[in-house]
C-alpha cells in the first residue's frame, strides 16, 4: 500500500511536467507543427489548404448565383404571368430578358421565343406547340447543368480530402517510427513529433471535408427545387400555348 500510494504521488506531480515538457518539445502552435514537418506531410497541408480555398470560392459563387436567381425570379413571375395574361408576347420576352439571372427567365425566354418563332408560319398548331416544347427542354437542361457548375468538384473534395488527410498521417506514422529507428529509443519524445504531425494532417483534412459535404447538399435540394420550378413553369407555359392556340 505504501509503495502505491508513492507511485500515486509521484504520478501527480510527474504528469504536469511531463505535459509541459510535451508542450515545450513539440510545440502545439501552427507554426512549430509546420516546422516539426518533413516536406512529404506539407504538401499534403498546402494540397489540403487548395482544396478549401477551391470549395470556399465554389461556396461563394454557388451561394451569390442562387440568391440572385431566387430574387430575380420572385420579381419575373408575377410581371410575365401579367404580360401573357393580356397576350403580350413580346412584353413577356423582354421581362424576362431583363431578369436574365432568373432560372424560370430563361426558361420561359426560350419558349416564348420558340412560340413566336412559329406564330406567323404556316405549321399546324401541334408542330408549333412540339417546337415550343423541346425549347424548353433544352433551355431546362442548359439551366440545370448552370446550377450544378461547381458542385461536382464541391462533392469531389468532400469525399477525398480525409484520404488525403490519412495519407499525411501514414507519412506522420512513418516518420515517427524512422525517429525511433534513428535515435535507438521507443520514448514519448522520440515519436510525439511524428504523431502531432500525423494527427493535424487529419484534423485539416477533416475540417476541409466537413463543410464542403454539408454545402454540396444545401445547394443540391437547391437545384432540386429550381428544376421543380422550371418543370411547373414549363407545363404552365405549354398550357397557356394551348389554349391560345385552340382560340385561334
Amino acid at each position: 500500500m505504501i509503495q502505491l500510494a508513492t507511485l500515486a504521488m509521484v504520478a501527480h506531480f510527474k504528469l504536469p511536467v511531463l505535459a509541459m515538457w510535451l508542450q515545450e518539445e513539440v510545440g502545439w502552435d501552427p507554426i512549430s507543427l509546420w516546422k516539426q514537418m518533413q516536406w512529404p506531410a506539407r504538401c499534403v497541408v498546402i494540397i489540403l489548404f487548395i482544396m478549401s480555398a477551391w470549395s470556399i470560392g465554389v461556396m461563394i459563387d454557388r451561394y451569390i448565383a442562387f440568391n440572385a436567381a431566387r430574387k430575380q425570379s420572385r420579381a419575373f413571375a408575377p410581371q410575365v404571368a401579367g404580360a401573357l395574361r393580356d397576350g403580350k408576347i413580346d412584353e413577356a420576352i423582354r421581362v424576362a430578358e431583363r431578369n436574365k439571372k432568373s432560372h424560370l427567365a430563361k426558361v420561359v425566354t426560350a419558349g416564348l421565343q420558340e412560340f413566336k418563332a412559329h406564330g406567323d408560319s404556316s405549321d399546324i398548331p401541334g408542330e408549333q406547340i412540339e417546337a415550343s416544347k423541346r425549347a424548353l427542354e433544352r433551355a431546362e437542361a442548359i439551366v440545370h447543368a448552370e446550377l450544378k457548375r461547381g458542385l461536382g468538384g464541391l462533392a469531389t473534395i468532400g469525399s477525398t480530402a480525409p484520404f488525403v488527410g490519412l495519407f499525411g498521417t501514414v507519412l506522420g506514422i512513418l516518420n515517427a517510427f524512422r525517429q525511433i529507428s534513428a535515435q535507438k529509443t521507443s520514448g514519448l519524445g522520440a515519436v510525439a513529433g511524428g504523431i502531432s504531425e500525423a494527427l493535424v494532417t487529419t484534423a485539416i483534412g477533416l475540417f476541409v471535408a466537413i463543410p464542403a459535404v454539408m454545402m454540396f447538399n444545401y445547394f443540391i435540394n437547391k437545384v432540386e427545387a429550381f428544376d421543380v420550378e422550371m418543370d411547373n413553369s414549363s407545363s404552365e407555359l405549354i398550357d397557356y400555348f394551348l389554349k391560345r392556340s385552340g382560340r385561334r
